[in-house]
């Protein structure tokens, strides 16, 4: 999908510091519901089984395994999902011992009375968060993150359908549900069933990084996490903090970030004085407004590129650099690459099947 001149750019999601185990790989549990959709736990087991390991497997290459995953039920006991299919979990939750990520799965569409009969999921979620593990929630089961009180003060999507009823029930949340995938603190929302796949590629990348997450991808045929459910994307580009005033001007510089804007008009529109705003800005980010800038052009300037954008002069302009020798020489400190050689990488679906297989023949 070609990026319109006003949609901002995907996140750039630096590799996360997690402790992977001993084994150098990061523990995940999928935490499936009843009478949920199966796709919504299946899809991330998947995705992470697949990260560093189908991409190299298909070249030739030593594979790099980066999770170990688990699922478990509530109890432990089998679950049956939507339709005819059940799932027999590894464990229950609270056989549980160590685990770095959390997806909740989405369960029926009933969630709402499933939460009312004070399922031990809630407060497991609670002690989790504590501990320090990322949680995730995938469509409806973002309720369960809801309720735990983990999504207070913070953004959160999830599927368009039920989103009057959760910002009734859940007003403390910062509910986003324009979004595809939303990302604040170590908190993780989906929207729809299949925006779980967005959420896993999604954490693959924050994780594992971004050249991992592409392979992984191009590997599976898959495209890259959608931010918005109106198919543009989400930009993650600072620290958690709290300065609403900070949160305002990101968001403005997030969808105007190809235009010409001076610190005065920004420090202007969130009603602080220039010294101020800069000094508020790059606390609350760690980055001062200009740098923070570059990184959402080179960010959209790379979206462009991965979905073939011929013309780099052309990638320059859209980004706001009529300089093509600047925009060439901000992008290589950025990502290492010149604009053609990151093209020429990363390209997404561009290859034929004969790409694929170079590296090993299938029977």
């Amino acid at each position: 999908m070609a990026m319109t001149k006003k949609t901002a750019p995907r996140s750039k999601r630096h590799t996360q510091q997690a402790s992977a185990g001993s084994d150098g790989l990061l523990d995940v549990t999928v935490v499936i519901l009843e009478d949920g959709y199966a796709s919504t736990a299946i899809a991330p087991i998947e995705i992470f089984h697949s990260a560093g390991v189908v991409w190299n497997w298909l070249h030739g290459d030593a594979e790099q395994p980066r999770f170990k995953v688990r699922t478990a039920s509530i109890d432990g006991r089998k679950v049956k999902a939507a339709g005819s299919l059940s799932l027999i979990p590894d464990c229950a939750i609270n056989d549980i011992k160590h685990t770095d990520i959390i997806i909740v799965a989405a369960p029926g569409w009933d969630v709402l009375d499933d939460i009312a009969k004070n399922t031990p999921l809630v407060p497991w979620l609670r002690k989790w968060n504590d501990r320090g593990a990322y949680i995730a929630g995938a469509c409806t089961g973002v309720a369960f993150l809801a309720e735990s009180g983990i999504l207070d003060g913070r953004r959160a999507t999830t599927h368009w359908g039920v989103a009057d009823i959760y910002r009734q029930r859940y007003p403390k949340v910062n509910w986003q549900t324009e979004q595809f995938v939303t990302e604040d603190g170590r908190i993780f929302c989906s929207g729809g069933v299949y925006a779980s796949i967005d959420l896993s590629l999604y954490l693959v990348e924050k994780f594992c990084g971004h050249e991992v997450a592409l392979q992984c991808a191009k590997a599976l045929l898959l495209s890259m996490p959608r931010g918005r459910q109106s198919g543009y994307s989400v930009v993650q580009l600072s620290r958690p903090h709290s300065d609403e005033k900070i949160r305002q001007a990101e968001e403005y510089l997030q969808q105007h970030f190809d235009s010409n804007i001076s610190i005065d008009s920004l420090a202007q529109r969130v009603g602080m004085g220039p010294r101020n705003f800069i000094r508020r800005f790059k606390a609350a980010t760690g980055r001062v407004p200009g740098a923070y800038i570059q990184t959402l052009r080179v960010s959209a300037a790379k979206e462009l590129l991965e979905h073939g954008s011929s013309c780099i002069q052309t990638v320059s302009s859209k980004i706001g650099y009529e300089d093509i020798g600047f925009f060439r020489n901000l992008f290589k400190r950025h990502t290492g690459m010149t604009p053609g050689e990151y093209r020429d990488r990363f390209s997404q679906m561009s290859f034929e099947r004969g790409e694929l297989m170079s590296g090993r023949q299938l029977n």
